[in-house]
């Protein structure tokens, strides 16, 4: 590597992950957008909170369902390809929601049947996209790789919902168009990623499809790590009520919605520049444990607001928590993670994460049907808590993590040389 390179931003200097990054990030706003649009336009048509809940539902029900076939074909098959189909994929998706509006479609159901597609798209773009990092940088260069893999989730969750919210308030037509755009130039430069396709050694079997479970349950520290996301987010998650919020609660309509859908974001952003600087050296365990347990009192303050302020700044918080709690939870799976595996881990990894984001809006839609959805927020914020508190003690080994360097190592392919201009001859995806 050269010495220029900071090691701060040392995965840039590998062209692969280059392109993967931009193209992740454009994939990642255009999300945001069709987030925020459809989350109004569902609202605006049905004006019921447990409609809502459906949206994250529907998206999330695809990922839990095909959680054996979707892990299975990251581990065999070419990972660019799969991440670029699932991309142009979305980008119809986005297409047929502009056809709805055009049309002046005032029923839900093509817009929920729409959404079942998309979930099916990103069940298996999941597993390979978080596959196919680890196969882009060498090991030494994997915490770089992770944060700022993360940092575009995050700079996408703050731009993307605020100009969601203004695309949309231009006209929905405006918003669908964009994210039609943004997936395209997405799907072209994810085809540039110079990976080697992986195929796993061992034929398709019953056996092969569930290692990843075998393997989650056999390693004490990624099985904490993965429920401990599920869990905590899955009865804290209040994403999902942020119209109800934006329209009946702080009144600031869609552009305001945009704002609260990006604070977080900004947030996350904000601690993930920090954590490039000064990453997290000793104590994760407890240090991960502490800032969930954060993350629930911020959401039970952003619930009892009734001022704009006090809303943004405490979902601010609750996101820069929150990505310290990723970054270390992430580091520690794809480290003890061996590549052969790694798709089946992460389609895991992405299901309980699903669960714990659209499954918990499911969950926050019902329980603002029935309680109000004030209430509602509150009593996930202190369920949040108590998840931490629980966890503590069920999970000693996750606790006690210090180094996030500790523990197997598993290898890359870059560290053999592969697609890394800095270290010898790349070589071409089959």
């Amino acid at each position: 590597m050269s010495a220029r390179i900071s090691p701060r931003a040392s995965a840039f200097c590998h062209a692969g992950f280059r392109h993967y990054w931009i193209a992740r990030f454009l994939g990642c706003f255009s999300a945001q957008i069709m987030g925020v649009s459809v989350g109004w336009q569902v609202y605006d048509i049905t004006r019921d909170p447990f409609d809502l809940g459906m949206v994250g539902l529907t998206l999330f029900l695809p990922a839990f369902l095909l959680v054996l076939v979707t892990g299975a074909v990251a581990d065999r098959f070419n990972r660019v390809l799969i991440m670029t189909g699932c991309i142009a994929g979305e980008g119809l998706c986005a297409l047929a929601l502009l056809m709805f509006t055009v049309t002046g479609e005032h029923s839900v159901v093509p817009i929920f049947c729409t959404l079942a597609l998309l979930g099916t798209l990103r069940a298996f773009f999941g597993p390979a996209l978080q596959s196919l990092m680890p196969n882009l940088v060498p090991a030494e260069d994997l915490a770089s790789a992770i944060a700022w893999g993360t940092s575009s989730w995050q700079i996408a969750t703050v731009f993307g919902p605020v100009a969601g919210g203004l695309l949309y308030g231009i006209s929905p037509e405006a918003a669908y168009i964009s994210s039609f755009v943004l997936l395209a130039v997405a799907a072209a430069l994810a085809l540039r990623v110079p990976v080697q396709a992986h195929v796993a050694a061992e034929r398709p079997s019953l056996e092969t499809v569930v290692a990843g479970f075998r393997y989650i349950w056999k390693e004490k520290i990624v099985l904490g790590a993965i429920s401990f996301d599920l869990f905590a987010m899955l009865l804290g998650g209040a994403s999902a009520l942020l119209p109800v919020y934006a329209r009946d609660i702080l009144t600031v309509g869609p552009w305001g919605l945009g704002l609260l859908r990006a604070a977080p974001g900004i947030g996350s952003i904000l601690v993930a520049a920090l954590l490039l600087r000064h990453p997290v050296k000793d104590h994760a365990g407890v240090i991960m444990f502490v800032c969930v347990a954060l993350v629930g009192v911020f959401i039970i303050v952003f619930g009892a607001s009734t001022e704009v302020w006090l809303s943004v700044l405490a979902l601010g918080l609750m996101g820069g928590l929150d990505m310290v709690s990723v970054f270390v939870r992430e580091t520690l799976i794809q480290l003890r993670t061996p590549d052969a595996l790694r798709g089946r881990v992460n389609a895991v990894n992405m299901v309980f994460t699903g669960a714990s984001n659209e499954l918990g809006e499911f969950r926050a839609g019902i329980s603002a049907s029935a309680f109000g959805a004030v209430p509602a927020v509150i009593i996930g914020g202190a369920a949040t808590i108590g998840v931490s508190a629980l966890w503590w003690h069920l999970f000693p080994q996750l606790r006690k993590a210090r180094s996030l360097g500790d523990g197997r190592r598993v290898s890359s392919p870059v560290d053999e040389g592969v697609c890394c201009p800095h270290r010898g001859a790349a070589k071409i995806p089959a």
